[in-house]
């Protein structure tokens, strides 16, 4: 009984309370109690408060010429935007000036053959019934496995498409009928070239990447089958057979090519005694 009794009286230990009373003497006797500590204490927060008070002057100040040098970066970027879309206008302005250009040189040449020699040389963009062929890496090569090693460009391939298995696609398509193919969007003419750069594989010296898209105008079910029993076209499905390699072809029913970019005139000569018009001339990809 004692000790509860003591418990219930003494709730708190008695070296508790004596450290609470020091700490309550200590919190005291902070403050100076002295003229001099008072009169050191206010000039102190006199400082700090003129410190401050400088402080938030400076920023006020400082925020207009702030919001003026961001107004003229804002004024700068417009301008030079204003200045791109003048400068890509007038691009495109002299790209179909050129265009026009070309157009005339061919119809000048060629007559009636005009469309023709367009298409061949790759000059105008075409749409059309015609194929669309999906050439992609195997499986395993795609999720950084390995396949069977095969030799194409002089190297083993691990299940991936090489510029040599492209090669034979687009050749194939040619043989079997096609009057304008893409690869990934690149339209192909007679100066085009299909290489490997390490693993990469480049059309026109642009890399493309898997899956690879050929787009192919004519017809499409004849262009379809031709193809499929051609010899690039059995070579192709020995590649899904043994390598993994994946491809699809689906006949379309409208296809659209864009016209090949960068296209000069390669070789030309006057007409003997005429008056400067191109004999012949051949137009296409700088490569």
């Amino acid at each position: 009984m004692f000790l509860l009794t003591n418990v219930m009286e003494h709730a708190l230990d008695d070296g508790y309370a004596e450290a609470a009373a020091r700490r309550g003497q200590v919190g005291t006797s902070r403050l100076p109690t002295s003229l001099s500590g008072r009169l050191g204490l206010a000039a102190g927060l006199v400082l700090a408060a003129v410190v401050v008070t400088v402080g938030a002057a400076q920023a006020h100040r400082a925020a207009p010429t702030e919001a003026r040098e961001r107004q003229k970066l804002i004024d700068r970027v417009q301008a030079e935007t204003r200045s791109a879309d003048g400068l890509q206008a007038s691009v495109d302005s002299l790209r179909d000036s050129v265009s026009a250009e070309q157009r005339a040189a061919l119809q000048n040449h060629g007559g009636d053959n005009t469309a023709q020699l367009e298409l061949l040389a790759g000059a105008t963009p075409v749409h059309g019934p015609g194929v669309k062929l999906v050439v992609d890496d195997a499986k395993e090569a795609a999720q950084g496995g390995t396949g069977g090693p095969r030799e194409s460009s002089g190297f083993s391939d691990t299940g991936r498409v090489r510029d040599r298995d492209m090669q034979r696609v687009v050749n194939g398509l040619w043989a079997s009928g096609a009057e304008a193919i893409s690869v990934n969007g690149q339209r192909l003419t007679a100066l085009s070239a299909i290489r490997a750069a390490g693993d990469a594989i480049l059309v026109d010296n642009r890399p493309l990447v898997p899956p690879y898209t050929v787009l192919a105008i004519g017809d499409g079910e004849k262009l379809s089958t031709a193809f499929q029993d051609s010899a690039d076209g059995q070579y192709l499905h020995v590649l899904q057979e043994n390598y993994g390699i994946r491809a699809s072809v689906t006949v379309e029913k409208d296809v659209r090519l864009p016209a090949a970019p960068s296209l000069i005139v390669r070789y030309a000569r006057p007409v003997p005694g005429g008056s400067g018009q191109a004999d012949t001339a051949a137009t296409g990809k700088g490569s």
